[in-house]
């Protein structure tokens, strides 16, 4: 299960409290891959750091039994000052992983992002392209239930996204995905059931990929104007 109840986010702003949920409720279906899908600034970046862990509610709870990765492919998650492979030993300590699952896991990460010398480099030195291949290769190096999904496997060039999507598939054949992305395409190939939220925090559940996808795309109704006096 995976479970929001009353959850309310709000950022500060010079205008004052800028609020993305108040009192949200979700339940994503257990063993469903969900797309999540919604117009910019309807707050699909904020749930999925919520959802991992990288951001904290201003009130109410996520309720979950299930192992979640962190947001792959979004900005964070990251300590910039360290490198590539002491990031993936942070990690590694985080999940108490033992000494010799350490090491197999920085040769998985280090072969499979394929960044070179610069796996051993900061990352606050990495191309954006360079930190999705290292989040992704680390989320990989993880068995996961929920695996959180930017549209990363669109990084690199075609022999990496096609590596990308065997390891993807090849997770998936065990666990599941919420995965956010513009291209509807992915969304009907990867997911069975579509999360559409609109701005102001509400969020519509659909078992039906494609009547989700057609309410995303019908454009937004238009405000009539105002009668301009002669």
């Amino acid at each position: 299960m995976l479970d929001l109840i009353d959850v309310t986010k709000s950022y500060p702003s010079r205008l004052g409290r800028r609020y993305i949920f108040r009192q949200f409720n979700l339940s994503i279906p257990t063993g469903s891959n969900a797309g999540l899908i919604g117009p910019n600034g309807a707050g699909k970046s904020t749930l999925m750091r919520l959802l991992g862990g990288l951001d904290h509610l201003d009130s109410g709870r996520i309720v979950t039994d299930r192992r979640v990765s962190w947001p792959i492919g979004l900005a964070g998650g990251l300590q910039g000052s360290l490198t590539g492979r002491d990031n993936v030993r942070f990690v590694c300590r985080i999940h108490a992983a033992s000494a010799e699952e350490m090491r197999e896991k920085v040769v998985f990460v280090q072969a499979f992002a394929e960044i070179g010398a610069s796996f051993d480099l900061p990352v606050k030195t990495y191309s954006s392209g360079m930190r999705s291949r290292l989040m992704f290769g680390l989320a990989m190096a993880f068995d996961f239930d929920l695996y959180l999904i930017d549209e990363v496997t669109a990084v690199g060039d075609a022999a990496f996204r096609k590596k990308s999507e065997d390891m993807l598939q090849a997770r998936l054949s065990r666990a599941n995905v919420i995965y956010t992305s513009h291209n509807m395409g992915e969304i009907a190939r990867l997911c069975n059931v579509v999360v559409l939220l609109r701005p102001g925090g509400s969020a519509t559940v659909y078992h039906d990929v494609k009547e989700g996808i057609a309410a995303y795309q019908q454009p937004a109704p238009v405000a009539p104007r105002e009668a301009v006096p002669a």
